[in-house]
């Protein structure tokens, strides 16, 4: 493999598992009404663990405490990431939550520089996610409470990038995602199927369930276990910033959201912060080889 390689296939990896958990995330909010956030991520989670389990067969890892441990806190952190997002799109538009949600790894990001480039990068990448919000003083004020719930989840995304790129030390991507989705289900199934607004146990929902477990958590997790093994902490932060512009584009083309030319702008910025990256990245690559 050249030394171009490993940073572009985790690019490719984040680009899939952004536009799957997007898609995902559509098909889930018509599952709302049926049995609301809650049963939609107890579906979500459970089926995914199931599926992670029987594909990579986890159990033939052999785990110390110390390891046992970034595992247990990777999978809460990717549990309370999923049921508190889907608390917070069911108050706040799909495309303004993730971009609430996207503070945590920004803000990892932010922390872990080591180069003044690195801070130019993740500041075009804020000043695009300010651009991105709605007036908070106007009468489209957003809902406090999803507002509150999405920040939230953008502090367990941050979770999950920290413990994530730990725990995927322990064996192969697939294994640690396994592991990991199999703890958040022993916590949010009990939490989601407590709050769903009917029974979850129903035929009628199960393809839609496990076309949203896939594209919502299993493709795109181990997708981005797969990244995080090739990309530092602050990289793989940076360029997560495309998933707000993921998501205002597929609400443009899916949901005929329009978007003011400011949006639009702050979309561009977005991008080049995470082209920017990508790029300091391999140029560093590069001259260290």
């Amino acid at each position: 493999m050249t030394q171009k390689s490993p940073v572009l296939f985790a690019v490719g990896c984040l680009l899939i598992a952004m536009m799957a958990i997007q898609s995902g995330s559509s098909i889930a909010k018509q599952l709302f009404p049926i049995v609301g956030p809650g049963g939609t991520v107890a579906l979500r989670v459970s089926i995914s663990a199931c599926i992670l389990l029987l594909i990579f067969r986890p159990w033939r890892l052999s785990l110390s405490l110390a390891q046992w441990r970034s595992m247990i806190i990777y999978g809460a952190s990717l549990g309370g990431m999923q049921i508190l997002f889907y608390f917070a799109i069911e108050r706040i538009p799909l495309g303004i939550g993730v971009a609430l949600e996207f503070t945590g790894p920004l803000l990892l990001a932010l922390f872990s520089s080591k180069r003044k480039l690195d801070l130019v990068w993740v500041s075009l990448a804020i000043s695009g996610m300010a651009l991105l919000l709605p007036d908070m003083r106007g009468v489209d004020a957003l809902d406090p409470i999803g507002v509150a719930l999405a920040l939230a989840a953008g502090g367990c995304w941050a979770g999950y990038i920290w413990f994530g790129q730990r725990a995927g030390t322990v064996g192969s991507g697939g294994m640690t995602v396994a592991i990991g989705m199999t703890v958040a289900a022993l916590f949010i199934f009990p939490i989601g199927a407590y709050s769903a607004s009917s029974t979850i146990f129903t035929w009628s929902i199960v393809p839609m369930a496990i076309t949203v477990a896939i594209l919502s958590s299993a493709l795109p997790y181990s997708l981005e276990m797969m990244a995080l093994n090739r990309l530092s902490t602050q990289h793989f932060s940076v360029l997560m910033s495309l998933e707000p512009a993921v998501a205002a584009m597929a609400g443009f083309m899916i949901l005929d959201e329009r978007l003011a030319l400011s949006q639009w702008f702050a979309i561009g910025m977005i991008i080049s912060a995470s082209m920017g990256s990508t790029l300091s990245a391999q140029r560093r690559k590069t001259i260290t080889s």
